[in-house]
């Protein structure tokens, strides 16, 4: 047996690593399966190449636990060590990055492994650690142990299988590491996808009767070796080799608790110009932008990184759900470190146009089905065309615009339809659109009634959105459809013909402002036709637009809350009008001006409370 010292400056490291690491100690398991697994797959990669002469066979990860003793165990059948490589890949390396993550790091939190310090992080639950190791090689098994100071022992040991087992003898305040639900959960939680098999424990399987078994023939069962992992997840496959079913499977392996089918997926597969594979589905999102954020899961060979993506997936993906498995993804660095790497900057780039091929192509292989399901993931789309100029650029050939009455639009579609007969007299295309079809449906009314399409805008980001548009294809504006009358929203050079003339516009005027007598609304008398309804209120879209950026947050910078603030666009030309002005009792004009617009009120959605009930009861008192 031969005793050692670790020539570290830093005295007594141990307790120093389980200080910064301690907000993630529960990695330690990940980064020794890891390790488990790195060795599993050299050995593999020697063998096929014939430098190693043995029978790889099919090797397995072991994790076990011995409560009797407090010890937690993972044996590999990996490469092993030699004596000389335990010197210098634990007592050498591995302690040289100990003292640079130290000395670099000393506000660190959370941030283990980059500097070669995975296995060391079994200091952080262990009091003492043991590694029971025989090489490939034809060189003797050797046993390592440390008590968590600088001192260690190495001596031969009678181990005679190939590979690693490390022995963790748990600290009396990390017991927790040494219950089967715990680990069982860590286990699936960072070891799900590994690529070589995981054993933890036992379980019992029901072996199929044979044919032509007694009716009474009981089922025997068997125990066998309970593999947690499943070591070729579907994106490791090719695409070729998977069905939709398979796809589908997956998903519910990587979300048993959701109930919803993907509406579909989009398979990554990059070689160049560096490596990222993996599966990104499209789920039910409807108008909802705050749905289950942080359910795309980050891996680096196999092995699960973080679930927190922001910075790594580009925002408008954060929507999807699925997994990105990258080896230039740096594995165990925080997350600001990840957010600002230049490889995964690409790797964000890529994907944003990854997904805009896919829905292309989508588009492209079945328009209908694509409409179908434009309900459902216009949200990431619409975001995306906000968010990311790129996306935008490419967006022409899949970003549906619908209207009222259910058909679809592509951008090119739309302005060439409405291009002759909604342009208005300074040249401008003016697209209407709605938010709300029931809400606004008297105003999509008056609109279909001049051959206008209205589209339906109804997301939650419908105004960043609108604004994108404007500034970035030219000769066009948006307005809602009841921002003001159809005939102010496209103006044409028509001669407008009144029945009233400016004085008894000014009286008209007058009476009605009287009787409103209310400072959010403003008087504006219009030269209708009519058949128009005599009263409408409506809504400046500069106005509406700014408060509805306020609510998601695009507006703060003007301060404070936009006040309500409505026209009454009064029909001049309407019997109403005449007869307001010809009736001489206050009293009487009153009432009809109230009615009218209690009327207008309604239809709008604004009439309620106090106001609705005496509507009510004004309006049952008048039916004769």
């Amino acid at each position: 047996m031969s005793k050692g010292s670790i020539n570290v400056s830093v005295e007594n490291i141990f307790p120093l690593i389980k200080k910064f690491l301690y907000s993630d100690h529960e990695i330690f398991l990940r980064e020794l399966v890891s390790n488990a697994t790195d060795a599993t797959l050299k050995l593999k990669h020697l063998c096929n190449i014939g430098e190693a002469k043995v029978e790889y066979g099919q090797p397995m990860i072991e994790v076990k636990i011995d409560r009797d003793n407090s010890t937690l165990h993972i044996i590999d059948q990996g490469l092993g060590m030699t004596s000389e490589e335990v010197e210098k890949y634990i007592n050498q390396v591995a302690f040289s990055g100990a003292e640079e993550f130290i000395n670099q790091h000393q506000d660190a939190d959370g941030i283990i492994g980059h500097f070669g310090l995975g296995f060391y992080s079994a200091f952080m639950v262990a009091d003492k650690v043991e590694i029971i190791t025989k090489s490939f090689k034809d060189d003797a098994a050797v046993h390592w142990t440390c008590d968590g100071s600088p001192e260690f022992t190495l001596e031969p040991s009678d181990k005679t299988s190939r590979g690693t087992e490390i022995i963790l003898h748990i600290a009396e305040d990390s017991k927790e590491f040494l219950d089967e639900y715990k680990i069982r959960e860590l286990l699936l939680k960072y070891n799900k996808f590994m690529p070589i098999p995981i054993k933890f424990g036992t379980r019992k399987e029901t072996l199929p009767l044979p044919e032509g078994a007694a009716e009474d023939a009981k089922a025997e069962e068997i125990e066998v070796d309970d593999i947690i992992n499943n070591p070729t997840p579907a994106w490791t496959k090719m695409p070729a080799d998977l069905t939709d079913e398979d796809y589908t499977a997956f998903y519910r392996e990587l979300y048993p608790m959701q109930f919803d089918e993907p509406l579909f997926h989009i398979h990554l597969n990059v070689d160049y110009p560096f490596n990222l594979t993996g599966i990104l589905f499209f789920p039910k999102l409807g108008n909802n932008i705050n749905i289950d954020k942080d359910k795309i899961q980050l891996y680096q060979n196999q092995v699960f990184v973080t679930d927190e993506v922001k910075g790594i997936v580009p925002d408008f993906l954060m929507l999807l759900r699925g997994v990105i498995d990258s080896p230039d993804i740096p594995l165990n660095v925080s997350r600001s470190y990840l957010q600002a790497d230049g490889a995964v900057k690409k790797i964000s780039a890529h994907i944003t146009k990854k997904v805009a091929d896919k829905m292309a192509s989508l588009m492209n292989q079945n328009r209908a089905d694509f409409e179908q399901k434009w309900n459902d993931i216009k949200v990431v789309i619409e975001y995306g065309m906000v968010s990311e100029d790129k996306f935008f650029e490419k967006s022409d050939k899949f970003a549906l615009y619908p209207t009222v009455d259910g058909k679809y639009f592509t951008w090119a579609e739309l302005t060439e339809k409405i291009k002759d007969q909604q342009t208005n007299k300074d040249g401008k295309v003016v697209v209407l659109y709605t938010s709300d079809v029931d809400g606004q449906d008297q105003y999509i009314e008056i609109a279909k009634e001049k051959g206008y399409e209205v589209i339906l805008l109804d997301s939650p980001i419908a105004s960043h959105l609108i604004q994108k548009l404007e500034q970035s294809k030219e000769n066009v504006t948006f307005v809602r459809v009841d921002a003001d009358h159809i005939n102010n929203l496209i103006e044409k050079d028509e001669v407008k013909i009144s029945k009233l003339s400016d004085e008894a516009k000014t009286q008209l005027t007058t009476a009605i402002t009287e009787t409103i007598d209310n400072k959010s609304y403003t008087i504006q008398l219009e030269d209708l036709s009519a058949s128009d309804a005599p009263f409408i209120i409506t809504e400046s879209e500069f106005m509406r637009r700014m408060k509805d950026m306020q609510q998601t947050g695009g507006a703060s910078m003007f301060g404070g809350n936009f006040p309500e603030m409505f026209n009454v666009v009064v029909n001049s030309n309407s019997d109403l009008a005449s007869e307001i002005l010809a009736t001489e009792s206050k009293e009487e004009k009153e009432a009809l001006i109230k009615q009218a617009l209690d009327l207008a009120k309604l239809s709008k959605g604004l009439l309620k409370g106090k106001e609705l009930t005496n509507f009510i009861n004004r309006s049952f008192k008048n039916i004769k």
